[in-house]
């Protein structure tokens, strides 16, 4: 499961420290081909400033998870924060800015909620089964925070890629730690990372996020059996 930490890969493209305010733009849909995505977004200086960005992300978060990318407007989440358009702009400069802000919330908050859920547990395959059940409802609970992740593939690729890789880099460690306490058997820790991060990956879409009404313990528990155990016939020694 995704039970590892957003580091070096992600903070390549997370924007810190301090800068003016930025002028609006009116080309909202095509601000990518002006701006420098790497440099500082402005920091809010007060805690009113913190609270009315958060509210934008919020907004952002419902609107790109409804409407997707594209239809979704800075009129439309300016509407939905109930603050002024000229406001977005105090704190990002275009839409794709706030896509990729909310990119790395998704990767804090799913980091902090899964370690909470493998805390204490006894071996690996033992944090794998709470890591898939404690992901599944992750995604149940935050199903536009989840979309939005998979609409940055079309916006801004590295981004995208990066929030895989990252997690995919300390699964392959974790694995490895694993198979070298005898916890799990040996074999390619890379390939197996990116293979147990697409199963949970695809059974999150097609039960957590498609069908709200699937009991998700079930699956949780089918999931751990196939990472577990795998397909091939049980042995009758």
């Amino acid at each position: 499961m995704f039970h590892v930490t957003l580091a070096s890969t992600l903070k390549r493209v997370k924007r810190e420290g301090g800068s003016e305010p930025i002028g609006r733009r009116a080309d909202d849909g095509n601000a990518m081909a002006h701006i420098d995505p790497a440099a500082p977004l402005p920091v809010p200086k007060t805690k009113r400033g913190e609270r009315t960005r958060q509210k934008i992300l919020d907004a952002a978060e419902r609107e790109i998870g409804v409407r997707g990318f594209s239809d979704a407007s800075i009129a439309t989440i300016t509407a939905e924060a109930e603050v002024a358009q000229g406001t977005f702009y105090l704190y990002f400069r275009s839409k794709e800015d706030v896509l990729r802000e909310l990119v790395l919330l998704m990767g804090r908050r799913l980091r902090h909620h899964l370690s909470r859920a493998i805390a204490g547990a006894p071996d690996r395959l033992a944090a794998e089964r709470k890591g898939i059940h404690a992901f599944l409802q992750f995604i149940r609970d935050n199903p536009n925070l989840y979309r939005v992740v998979a609409e940055s593939q079309f916006v801004d690729p590295a981004v995208h890629r990066a929030y895989y890789e990252e997690f995919a880099e300390g699964y392959r460690a974790g694995l490895e730690e694993a198979a070298r306490r005898g916890e799990i058997s040996p074999g390619d820790a890379e390939v197996r990372a990116w293979a147990l991060m697409g199963v949970t990956d695809m059974i999150g879409r097609r039960y957590a996020l498609y069908d709200e009404s699937v009991p998700l313990d079930a699956v949780a528990e089918a999931a751990f059996d196939f990472v577990a155990n795998g397909v091939g016939p049980k042995s009758h020694a």
